[in-house]
């Protein structure tokens, strides 16, 4: 089984998403013996933003190459994404833009588009400083999750999951209530796999 692991927060070692994206990976690793991880760090290795290249030698090209082959090759992907105002991190959108491409991941039909990556399983690490989950009064900002589950449906991603802490800049006490229960949600991520 192959696992991609990507990280989009700025924040290092204070960051939620990626303590909850490493909990992922490690449940993933203790119950999967035959699993290869492969890790991109967004923020520590970031994408140029999105421009046209002509040149396949050119190093934009061979990185969004990469990129792409990285993620096609995964079964799952544990994917950190943090809410910044509102939606996601802009290298995450830079990532985001390598993958999201015509005749690769989706293909446009006379019945419209269709997803062509079906065959994965996302599992998002959603940080959030506020509380933006439906039914509360906020909900209506949150462009981040609402957005990736858009963008990975379109590439015909229909398992995604979030694992998610809410509120973790309200409080020292709400943010550790928010963090233990994203992580004690970890655990059946993966027995709902078993």
């Amino acid at each position: 089984m192959k696992l991609l692991h990507v990280d989009s927060s700025a924040l290092g070692v204070h960051s939620v998403s990626r303590g909850l994206t490493a909990a992922v990976v490690a449940e993933f690793k203790n119950n999967h013996a035959d699993l290869e991880v492969v890790y991109r760090d967004l923020a520590a290795a970031p994408l140029a933003h999105w421009t046209p290249v002509a040149d396949a030698a050119d190093p934009a090209s061979i990185e969004a190459n990469r990129v792409m082959d990285e993620f096609l090759a995964a079964d799952v992907v544990v994917l950190g994404a943090p809410m910044y105002n509102f939606g996601i991190p802009s290298t995450l959108k830079a990532w985001i833009d390598r993958i999201a491409v015509a005749g690769k991941t989706f293909r446009y039909t006379a019945n419209g588009p269709e997803g062509l990556v079906g065959d994965k399983r996302l599992i998002v690490a959603s940080s959030r400083g506020g509380i933006y989950s439906q039914g509360t009064p906020a909900a209506g900002l949150d462009f981040q999750e609402n957005y990736l589950r858009a963008v990975f449906a379109f590439l015909g991603i229909n398992e995604i999951e979030f694992v998610r802490a809410e509120g973790v800049a309200m409080s020292a006490d709400h943010k550790d209530v928010a963090v233990q229960g994203a992580l004690a949600g970890v655990g059946s991520l993966l027995r709902k796999a078993a």
